[in-house]
């Protein structure tokens, strides 16, 4: 009996000892286990939200074509399947594909696969995701349709050449002027996170044109897929200059903080992703994106200047109301209110709204045409939809509301035309 207490007062005892050492390191997963930690990565990573069909697909059995300037390339199955699947792999050939983008076979992947950010990851997260989609995932006999690339774009011999001239080499290594927490954030950003693979412009070769804070554009914003990502750097207009820490870590927990509301692509991310962070991973992060200096500066929000007279107030043109006016009067202001403030944890707020200043207006276009609904998380508000209005309003009411809600209440950002709207409209069809 005294043999059965001490063991049972000892394993009590490693128990608390391991509560504490995961308390003790902030940026580390809380969870014990490589199949634990390995599918908190997977979800961080977003690896379900490419290699799953929306709606009623398999997960992790591909199948969803991701748009991308060379067409449409589609998503493979790394369920275990060992026929269909990656079943067969070993870790060194997973790691490989994580690496180096090739895949056993010495197939070479397009770069919408994002290893040109999970090259920077470690090894022993690299094996931890490797367990998980082993013994975590059931496998699925799903075959996705092939990739099918226009001429010359279907020509895998040339990608070693582009993997040479663009991929980063070497893991993420720890800045030494840097605190344990900044590093962290960084590691996820330029790995699992792969937020540059969205929000960082690309080359005429698809090259993503910086892979870390050295470069001056990177998280600069770009469209993908229809959809603008904004800036992320410390610009005070389109950036997150006026949104501190904390604002940034609980937006990615639930798509929402200081009137700002996830939509889009985003949305779907913060849903299936970056909502599951931990409380010190998405302080990690938030506080790496507050470090990085204001770049490509574009529009500008002067509250106290929000009734000043003029074509930056955007409401009247001579003595007559805008069409402008009188679209958002109609159509908008029973939920972003008349003075674009919207409601607090339900509507966006359009006054300030980063999206809104961005020198890139695709995703207002968008969401005015076909609208859009905000993520559902478990922590974060119910999410609300907004209605599209191609079918009630005309390209030439869409420019204009658009542009009254980017010269009104203090905001600055350049006119909307008619030909955008048409043009975006003509892509989206």
């Amino acid at each position: 009996m005294k043999t059965l207490r001490t063991r049972t007062w000892m394993a009590a005892l490693a128990s608390c000892l391991l509560v504490m050492a995961a308390r003790a390191q902030p940026s580390a997963v809380p969870v014990v286990g490589s199949l634990a930690r390995g599918e908190y990565l997977a979800r961080i990573g977003g690896c379900a939200n490419c290699h799953t069909m929306p709606r009623d697909g398999i997960p992790f059995a591909g199948g969803r074509p991701m748009s991308t300037p060379l067409g449409a390339i589609v998503s493979t199955n790394i369920t275990p399947d060992p026929v269909h699947g990656i079943g067969r792999y070993s870790f060194d050939e997973f790691r490989r594909v994580m690496h180096e983008g090739t895949a056993p076979g010495q197939k070479h992947l397009y770069p919408a696969m994002p290893y040109g950010a999970y090259t920077k990851a470690a090894d022993e997260d690299l094996r931890a995701l490797f367990d998980y989609l082993m013994r975590g995932v059931s496998p699925s006999d799903y075959t996705p349709p092939p990739t099918r690339l226009p001429f010359p774009f279907n020509q895998r011999w040339a990608l070693p050449i582009w993997k040479a001239a663009f991929l980063p080499s070497g893991r993420y290594v720890a800045k030494a002027d840097r605190d344990a927490e900044w590093n962290r954030g960084a590691y996820l950003v330029q790995s699992f996170g792969h937020c540059g693979a969205c929000h960082t412009p690309r080359g005429l070769a698809y090259q993503e044109r910086g892979h870390d804070e050295s470069s001056r554009s990177f998280l600069t914003g770009m469209v993908n897929d229809n959809w603008y990502a904004t800036n992320l750097t410390g610009t005070q207009g389109a950036g997150l200059g006026r949104l501190d820490a904390e604002s940034i870590a609980r937006f990615l927990r639930t798509g929402h903080a200081e009137g700002n509301v996830a939509f889009g692509s985003m949305a779907e991310e913060v849903a299936q992703s970056t909502q599951y962070l931990t409380e010190a991973d998405a302080w990690a992060v938030a506080k790496y994106l507050k470090t990085l200096p204001a770049q490509r500066n574009e529009g500008v929000y002067a509250p106290e200047r929000a009734e000043a007279p003029g074509p930056r107030k955007g409401g009247r043109t001579g003595d007559v109301e805008s069409v402008g006016t009188r679209v958002y009067r109609s159509f908008c202001s029973q939920c972003h209110r008349s003075d674009g403030k919207g409601l607090e944890d339900t509507f966006p707020r359009l006054a300030g709204n980063a999206s809104v200043l961005s020198d890139d207006a695709t995703s207002l276009i968008r969401l005015v045409v076909q609208g859009g609904t905000g993520p559902r998380t478990a922590n974060g508000p119910e999410p609300q939809q907004m209605p599209g209005f191609n079918a009630t309003l005309t390209d030439v009411q869409i420019a204009q509301v658009l542009t009254y809600v980017r010269q009104s209440w203090g905001n600055a950002a350049r006119p909307v035309t008619t030909n955008d709207v048409t043009e975006l409209k003509r892509k989206l069809n």
